[in-house]
């Protein structure tokens, strides 16, 4: 028998306001100490020095993880013009400059090529494994590192101001996977220009928006309090992305068991459609709709 993990049995979201200058990792593990949890885990990895939404899913609300990784994020993110850096972010050392400086007119025609399938190479300083290594430890001991380019979607990338010559401001909706970074690096070098990211906030992930995040202070203040507890949002809404079938009970113990269970027929649910089945509300499992039947890949089993 595996050892039990110490903590409460909690599940749910918290949506954080990360601040500038933490890990993703160490705000999860201040949101899973700060309500005694048994598990947590994070929906989407912000850079150290960005801030905005970071979705921290507790207990079972673990499981719902993927499918918010997977849905559509949008960032709002100043670039610097007239220099690129090592780290394609304001941390990095400079490696280039240039005094050419692009007009309004010019950046929004250099936005076009980034929209819809494009293909992105992550900045070197990334956690992209190359070989079985972070390609973030090869830069750091010197290596020149090579990293394939890889697919992403981008719905949408707008510019919002321009502040001076040497600043442009954007928002940026895309799909798994985008690096913001390399649009900044990609955007300079299109514009023969150079630049890097200066800032960079997650505006929302999935369907959590950053007006509805923690504000790190009143996290530090609520931790360990009954109070914490009221800013927890439901696990279901990690599944908003998913359509939902009701169950009955003799249906919902078939798949809490990992059975096959009977559900209520959708017009939103065709045959091998991935679902959820939901009892008086609460999830119960995620899984493939099959006549009539969810067979279950995910089993929700919580105890409070």
């Amino acid at each position: 028998m595996g050892r039990k993990r110490k903590g409460r049995d909690i599940s749910g979201w918290l949506v954080v306001d990360k601040p500038a200058g933490m890990t993703s990792t160490a705000v999860v593990n201040k949101v899973r100490w700060a309500f005694n949890a048994n598990k947590a885990g994070h929906a989407g990895t912000l850079d150290p020095e960005a801030t905005g939404v970071l979705a921290v899913a507790l207990g079972e609300a673990t499981k719902t993880v993927p499918y918010i990784t997977d849905a559509l994020k949008a960032y709002t993110f100043t670039v610097r013009l007239g220099q690129a850096t090592n780290t394609d972010d304001a941390e990095g050392e400079v490696i280039a400059e240039s005094a050419e400086r692009p007009t309004d007119e010019q950046i929004k025609d250099a936005l076009l090529p980034f929209l819809g399938d494009i293909m992105q190479v992550p900045p070197k300083f990334s956690a992209v494994k190359i070989d079985g290594q972070r390609a973030y430890k090869l830069a750091r001991d010197g290596e020149d590192v090579e990293i394939a380019a890889r697919p992403l979607w981008v719905e949408e990338l707008v510019m919002l101001d321009r502040p001076d010559a040497d600043h442009v401001v954007l928002e940026m909706t895309c799909g798994k996977g985008g690096y913001v970074r390399s649009i900044a690096r990609d955007l300079g070098a299109a514009l023969g220009c150079h630049g890097h990211v200066k800032e960079l906030r997650r505006i929302w992930s999935g369907p959590f928006e950053v007006e509805d995040g923690l504000e790190w202070s009143k996290l530090e203040e609520m931790a360990r309090t009954p109070e914490l507890d009221d800013h927890l949002r439901p696990l279901e809404e990690g599944l908003a992305d998913l359509p939902e079938l009701k169950c009955q009970p003799e249906g919902a113990v078939r798949l809490r068991n990992g059975n096959p269970g009977m559900v209520l027929p959708s017009n939103d649910v065709e045959y091998g459609d991935e679902a959820w089945a939901s009892q008086d509300g609460q999830a119960v499992a995620v899984g493939i709709y099959k006549s009539g039947e969810l067979h279950p890949s995910r089993v929700f089993v919580r105890q409070d």
